[in-house]
């Protein structure tokens, strides 16, 4: 019995020391980003598709106020509340981010301090985003005005609140790979890319897991609101019936065919996106055309 039972306590440390090493936060080596030429001309494109001032501006600013990218906004859902941080070039934001830092928190979802972030943090969509995207971003947010506002705590509970089993949830629902796949023109691809992996728009139409994985079958399917009003629509053929040209005039005026307009958080997508060559809204549409329907 007395072998048996330091065998099992063998095992259990084996398997400890397992966990935390598959669960461990992932980081980028020193030499991800040797070569890489930053450039902030390219790195607003990138600020814009990817919806930075949506989240981490106040929500009434506007025009070169939404570059104050100050946070405090709220994020409800199931676990609790997240709080958007102060991403400005200050002491209190991400001043003293290296662009090496920024492409560990937006790939691998790993703060400089070697710590998981909440997946709040649509890091499971920019894990997505090339390198050279992320360090052309950089370079376009250590342009921008500061500000020292402090950023404050999640309000999210036990055992949601436990930053270590972060890890956990990576091993099982983390993944680069890519949703819609197949024969695609160059401009899907490009789409692909811009809904994917920046434009991040399966993080609020597509549907989730009770531990908040994404349900990859009904990739971009419609969802509940994470903050418990109404629902998100299904954005996938099934029921996007709008042809190329309507959806690039919605991403790009925010008005349906059916005369209404985009309200919520889409109104900011839009403001977004109507910032981006048009080119790029025509390339999200093709894609749109080519994901998978879900009924």
């Amino acid at each position: 019995m007395r072998r048996w039972l330091v065998r099992l306590a063998i095992l259990g440390v084996i398997c400890v020391v397992a966990g935390l090493y598959l669960t461990r936060p992932r980081t980028f080596g020193a030499e991800a980003l040797a070569g890489l030429s930053a450039d902030p001309a390219r790195g607003e494109q990138v600020f814009w598709a990817g919806g930075c001032a949506s989240c981490h501006a106040d929500p009434k600013a506007e025009g070169d106020a939404q570059l104050l990218l100050t946070g405090g906004r709220r994020l409800e859902s199931p676990f609790g509340n997240f709080v958007v941080p102060n991403i400005s070039p200050s002491e209190q934001g991400i001043g003293g981010w290296t662009a090496l830092d920024l492409a560990n928190a937006m790939h691998y979802g790993t703060s400089p301090d070697g710590h998981h972030y909440f997946p709040a943090f649509p890091y499971g969509s920019y894990v997505k985003a090339t390198l050279q995207d992320i360090v052309d971003l950089k370079a376009l947010l250590d342009t921008l005005p500061a500000s020292e506002r402090a950023s404050e705590p999640h309000e999210v509970g036990f055992p949601f609140n436990i930053r270590a089993s972060l890890g956990g949830w990576k091993l099982l629902f983390y993944s680069d790979a890519l949703l819609v796949s197949g024969d695609l023109t160059a401009e899907e691809t490009r789409g692909r890319y811009l809904a994917e992996a920046l434009g991040h728009c399966g993080e609020c139409h597509t549907p989730r897991n009770p531990l908040g994985g994404w349900n990859r079958a009904k990739w971009l399917g419609g969802a509940p609101n994470p903050a418990g009003k109404g629902t998100i629509p299904n954005i996938t053929p099934a029921k996007l019936t709008w042809s190329t040209e309507e959806i690039v005039e919605y991403l790009t005026s925010g008005f349906t065919p059916e005369f209404d307009s985009a309200g919520g958080h889409m109104a900011y997508v839009v403001e977004n996106m109507s910032k981006l060559p048009e080119s790029d809204r025509a390339a999200i549409a093709a894609y749109l055309k080519k994901v998978p329907s879900v009924e």
